[in-house]
């Protein structure tokens, strides 16, 4: 009995360590793809958790920054890349590495069902569109009441006497945000007349914060009562309660795409792929219409509080291709006139 006991417990104990090894090996199995991202925190794990649920052999590691930070680390490693995939990035840094030549030219599956319109024009498109996003002002009532400070309905408005000191700003360098407001002022008003705008409205600035959802926050406390910021924060803020309008300046919106890109230099092809796949998938854009009144796949979009029907009509017209390939110009120029009043950088 106790020789037969003994190898029972033997042949448990060796059936246990069997299934142990094999847990561990399909464990290993897992791929890592390194998955560079301006994502919103509030939307990563989304992403991750569905994309991960679909493909359970492949692991999603964020590294996630400003858009600004983003696309000058992903340059700065051009020559030693570590980014398999970029995803949730500016379409205009997206348009600046593919001009580079560091993106990878792909169609994911579903492209075909996508609106043609929010991803790179060529075939077969380096760069595949998630969502719009779009300029907006917040504006808080309660703080501007006290300091005696109308509501503003155009960008000319913030540029007036009566705001000096009473509003934030993303930094263009750091913020996707930041960068699309002075490509719009500067593409709508052309160059001469944009910088004689920004001048002026520098005399009312506060401070300009590294991140674009940083000045809504900033108007939603009372910290400045006026936050040039992007809808998707605007309506996250006025949803929590806090006492915040939203303004969209009536001669039109600045807008930049997020959007998800294979890199050249991956080591892990197929598995990048089908993230791209998953990226340009219904699922992945249900998800993506939690926050954003545009997205990519048609009729996904659902009506979002304080975001107008009309809302695609008030984009400003953008040539994404002219901010790429002025970027580096715009953001030298812009530093020279306006940095003194940046905030230190974390």
């Amino acid at each position: 009995m106790k020789t037969s006991s003994r190898a029972a417990r033997f042949g448990l104990s060796l059936c246990l360590a069997v299934l142990g090894l094999a847990a561990t090996s399909a464990f290993a199995q897992k791929t890592p793809l390194q998955v560079y991202t301006a994502l919103e925190t509030d939307a990563m794990k989304l992403y991750k958790d569905g994309f991960e649920k679909a493909n359970p052999d492949i692991e999603v590691r964020w590294v996630r920054d400003s858009t600004g930070i983003v696309t000058a680390k992903l340059l700065a490693e051009k020559a030693n890349p570590q980014a398999d995939v970029v995803a949730g990035l500016a379409a205009s840094s997206l348009a600046l590495l593919k001009q580079e030549g560091m993106l990878m030219p792909y169609e994911p599956k579903g492209f075909k069902q996508l609106n043609r319109a929010y991803s790179d024009s060529a075939e077969p498109p380096s760069w595949v569109g998630m969502d719009v996003w779009a300029a907006a002002i917040c504006f808080n009532r309660v703080e501007a009441e006290k300091r005696g400070i109308p509501k503003p309905e155009s960008w000319k408005d913030l540029a007036k006497p009566v705001y000096k000191g009473a509003i934030s700003m993303p930094h263009p360098a750091s913020s996707g945000t930041g960068f699309l407001d002075v490509s719009s002022w500067l593409q709508m008003w052309g160059e001469d007349e944009g910088w004689k705008y920004m001048d002026a409205l520098h005399q009312n600035i506060a401070q300009y914060v590294h991140s674009g959802s940083k000045p809504c926050k900033q108007a939603a406390t009372g910290e400045f009562p006026i936050g040039i910021s992007f809808e998707f924060r605007a309506h996250q803020v006025k949803k929590s309660g806090a006492p915040v309008d939203i303004v969209f300046p009536k001669e039109g919106l600045g807008w930049d795409i997020e959007a998800t890109s294979v890199m050249k230099t991956t080591t892990k092809p197929a598995q990048a792929k089908r993230f791209a796949d998953w990226m340009a998938s219904k699922e992945a854009n249900v998800i993506t219409a939690n926050w954003w009144a545009v997205v990519a796949y048609p009729g996904v979009a659902s009506k979002l509080e304080g975001i107008p029907d009309n809302y695609e009509k008030l984009l400003a017209k953008n040539d994404l291709e002219w901010a790429a390939k002025n970027r580096e110009r715009i953001l030298a120029e812009w530093g020279k006139r306006y940095d003194g009043k940046a905030e230190p950088k974390p």
